[in-house]
């Protein structure tokens, strides 16, 4: 069965981008509302997912959320290069560089530290879905210790799969998503997703930096 372009162009528009965190219980914000950090020096993510897209995907997703926190982030793009400038291109190297070090560089209060665990398509008998899955802490550069941590995932089936038409249906849908998913990154969008639920003020989630009107003044 032949499908258009437009028409599988269409159906990915329109899945839904709705779903869960990562169950967290009981964080402690001691060490968070004692560092007050108000710069944030995001890595490259590492990625323990098989698309190799993961990294960088994900790593232009996380300044807009942190920005709408409170923080003032780094330019991902001008830390990029400075990693590179200095010999480092591998995100696994880069996890190594020493807090004093970093600090040194970027003069930075706070460092995130994101792992992207899952990326792209989970395939399933009659069904595929992209899942993007990332846990991240949150690390004081002057000291060292642990401010923050959480974890998120997306999809974009969640809601459930509203293809109809029985076991025909099920089959087109799942082969209009495969194509789909073939012709462009669709793991990106889900991963804005993910981004923002794992980085946004939420109970269990990060405080409001000192950039932003609330901060100090409501508490997850």
């Amino acid at each position: 069965m032949f499908i258009p372009y437009g028409r599988i162009g269409m159906l990915a528009s329109l899945l839904l981008l709705t779903g869960c965190l990562a169950s967290q219980q009981n964080i402690d914000y001691t060490a968070f509302r004692e560092s007050k950090p108000r710069s944030i020096l995001v890595l490259p993510p590492l990625n323990n997912s098989p698309d190799v897209r993961a990294t960088y995907s994900v790593l232009s997703t996380v300044t807009q959320p942190l920005a709408e926190d409170g923080y003032y982030v780094f330019p991902v793009a001008l830390v990029d290069q400075t990693f590179k400038e200095n010999g480092l291109a591998n995100a696994g190297e880069i996890h190594q560089v020493s807090l004093d070090r970093l600090r040194e560089i970027f003069g930075v209060d706070a460092i995130l530290y994101i792992t992207v665990m899952q990326y792209g398509s989970v395939y399933q008998l009659l069904s595929s879905e992209i899942r993007v899955t990332a846990n991240a802490k949150l690390v004081d550069s002057r000291t060292g210790q642990l401010l923050w941590s959480g974890a998120a995932t997306a999809s974009d089936s969640e809601g459930g799969n509203n293809s109809g038409g029985g076991l025909v249906g099920a089959l087109v849908y799942a082969l209009a998503k495969q194509v789909a998913g073939s012709v462009g990154d669709q793991g990106h969008t889900v991963a804005h997703v993910t981004s923002q639920r794992l980085l946004q003020i939420r109970p269990n989630g990060l405080l409001y930096g000192p950039l932003s009107p609330f901060y100090e003044k409501t508490e997850p």
